[in-house]
């Protein structure tokens, strides 16, 4: 009997659960590199909706990047750069500081800040943005991105976003939210399931697979929906099976799964003139395409050996070959950014877990220890994975390492997760 990931993560109806609430209960190992972030000082007529120094701390912290310094083993609490005490944080140890202020600018707000090398003793960098109550947050992320770059040297995803899909008494609803989790915005409630969530290249774009009533009669339908705006087009609604969008990386088509033709196969939609090319041809099932980043080539999950593994095609459906062979079950594949990984779900048996394939060697390693697992997804860094579990989302480094749990409410109603690209 064929096991398939069309059949078990797609078409069966979501569960349900409480509403998404964001909180962290899982961190990072300790080790990363010590800083110190200082309460931002704020005039004492200023009522703020955020806490800037809050976040920037817990963004850094999640990264599994930094150790993050609690405030009651500070020394100071310094203003300015000018009044940092370099001997007394020498003495501390803590080899970098962050420091800021935040100002009444009319309606708007002044968030200035600075990173310092205590060692150098001297100020790194430093940067002035200007935000309203809605935008504190968004400015928060900015700051953590240029501290986490100037320390690393790797581009940072804090200013990045998530989508995701929830589920409760029958009401399903597609968010975006900020990568931490914050922020929410809805972007469709439904009666009907909502399924595979996909980025446009740009991040301007969501596609997804719901049901619309086509001929009187509900049909699988794939959409896509201009996140600004909220205007959706619904692209796809032949007979059967209507599932899987996956962009290219120009944006100019959709490789998508289709049954019109009485059989699950992948098949390349323009978005320019609606054309439809049919990539694969036999009576197997082919499903879950994903581009490679440099449009060169395709995998996707096939039955074609007897069980769910991971294949590459051309961009027109020839030079097929077997990529996964390690357990009896893998799908679901997604690329790392640059190319040299796949994120999917694997199995030998007992339960599905998140797991990355190096496709220069092929070595498959198994990342997480829970059994219920679905939907990876990488940071566009290429540094973190995030995929659904029972009641939650998790991020993870891709060596497993570190593990951040976004928490909701007690169920198992959230699902299908998938990291936004950067934003220009």
């Amino acid at each position: 009997m064929r096991t398939f990931i069309l059949l078990n993560l797609l078409l069966l109806s979501t569960p349900s659960y409480a509403i998404l609430t964001i909180d962290i209960t899982g961190g990072t190992e300790k080790g990363g590199q010590p800083i110190a972030i200082t309460p931002f000082f704020t005039q004492e007529d200023l009522s703020l909706s955020q806490n800037i120094a809050e976040i920037i701390s817990d963004n850094l912290y999640r990264s599994g990047q930094f150790e993050i310094m609690p405030l009651n083993l500070l020394p100071e609490t310094p203003t300015h750069v000018d009044k940092v005490n370099f001997k007394n944080w020498q003495n501390s140890g803590i080899p970098y500081l962050v420091i800021g202020r935040i100002g009444k600018n009319f309606n708007d707000y002044t968030v200035e800040f600075e990173l310092v090398d205590i060692a150098l003793n001297t100020k790194i960098m430093g940067f002035r943005y200007r935000a309203t109550q809605k935008t504190l947050r968004q400015v928060a992320h900015k700051i953590s991105d240029k501290i986490y770059e100037s320390l690393t040297g790797e581009r940072s995803i804090f200013n990045t976003r998530i989508v995701y899909v929830t589920s409760k008494n029958k009401q399903h609803k597609l968010y975006i939210a900020d990568a931490d989790g914050n922020n929410p915005q809805l972007m469709l409630k439904s009666k009907e399931p909502i399924l595979s969530p996909s980025w446009s290249p740009d991040g301007k774009h969501i596609a997804y697979v719901t049901y619309s009533k086509v001929e009187k009669s509900k049909r699988m339908s794939i959409y896509i929906q201009e996140i600004q705006t909220g205007y959706r087009t619904r692209i796809a609604a032949y007979k059967g099976i209507n599932a899987a969008p996956a962009w290219s990386p120009d944006g100019r088509s959709l490789a998508l799964t289709l049954s019109k033709d009485g059989n699950p196969e992948i098949y390349l939609l323009s978005l320019h003139n609606k054309n439809l090319t049919r990539l694969t041809h036999n009576h197997v099932i082919d499903t879950e395409p994903e581009w490679h980043p440099s449009g060169k080539y395709l995998v996707f999950t096939s039955d074609r050996s007897g069980n769910p593994q991971i294949y590459r095609m051309s961009p027109i459906g020839n030079g097929i070959r077997r990529l996964t062979f390690s357990g009896n079950y893998n799908a679901r594949p997604r690329f790392s950014p640059d190319g040299k990984k796949l994120a999917l779900l694997h199995s030998r048996g007992k339960g599905y877990r998140i797991a990355v394939l190096n496709l220069a060697t092929g070595k498959l390693n198994v990342l997480t220890k829970t059994t219920l697992d679905e939907s990876p997804s990488f940071a566009p860094n290429g540094n973190m994975i995030i995929y659904a579990t029972t009641s939650a989302l998790v991020a993870t480094s891709i060596d497993g390492r570190v593990q951040q749990r976004i928490a909701v409410d007690m169920g198992k109603g959230i699902r299908e997760p998938a990291w936004s690209p950067f934003f220009e």
